[in-house]
């Protein structure tokens, strides 16, 4: 699951960073408003940590501009702000859910979780991705292709996470890029076609057929009903 931090306290994003980085999310930081909501618009998030004072564009104004661009991202709003006015103001900015600081960190990751059965995130109720007989275990951090356990490296992991959560969809190249690179800026659009092919050769192990489609002049899929 892929989870964006807009913060400018440097301290405490460090802190998130490392305890969801270590229930196996993969994290993308922010610390002003206009670039986090550059990245929120980009559609590649399960879920947004907003904070509300941030420099340039606030919480509040960043949460209403994604609700108004439609981004299927569930937002919670993190804040020292703590009145009922302050709370009903955040959610009717379109957050989903306000967490007041400090707070402990098992409460974060305990709202992450109820937001992820609220809006059917992949993963988000439990520690499994499947697609027919292909499973990412993102808890044990195990992948498998039926009874083949599948060695991956970080960056296959995530090629195979990004296809994995919406099955049948089409990503371009640019999306897995972004997905699996996490806007690097130095990598070139065609190591997307050479991971894929590393990926392919171990999901096909055996002579299985071919679950990853290329769609001609776009991009990749995972086709489910070739499983």
């Amino acid at each position: 699951m892929r989870i964006l931090i807009v913060e400018d306290d440097q301290r405490l994003t460090r802190l998130m960073a490392q305890v969801l980085g270590e229930e196996h999310f993969t994290v993308d930081v922010a610390h002003e408003g206009d670039t986090g909501l550059d990245l929120a618009l980009r559609g590649m998030y399960d879920f947004a940590i907003v904070d509300w004072m941030l420099p340039g564009l606030d919480g509040p104004s960043l949460c209403r501009a994604a609700r108004q661009a439609r981004v299927p991202t569930a937002l919670l709003m993190l804040t020292a702000r703590g009145q009922v006015e302050e709370r009903v103001a955040g959610l009717d900015s379109g957050a989903d859910d306000y967490l007041v600081k400090p707070f402990a960190f098992d409460e974060l990751l305990a709202r992450l979780r109820a937001l992820g059965r609220r809006f059917n995130v992949p993963g988000g109720g439990g520690a499994e991705l499947r697609c027919g007989e292909l499973a990412l275990d993102q808890r044990a951090h195990l992948a498998r292709r039926g009874d083949l356990p599948l060695s991956l490296t970080a960056t296959e992991w995530k090629l195979l996470e990004c296809l994995l959560r919406h099955p049948g969809q089409v990503f371009t190249r640019q999306q897995i890029l972004d997905y699996a690179w996490s806007y690097e800026h130095d990598v070139l659009l065609s190591m997307v076609d050479v991971y894929v092919s590393y990926l392919r050769h171990k999901l096909n192990a055996g002579g299985r057929p071919d679950l990853i489609q290329t769609v001609r002049g776009v991009g990749y899929r995972l086709v489910p009903d070739h499983v």
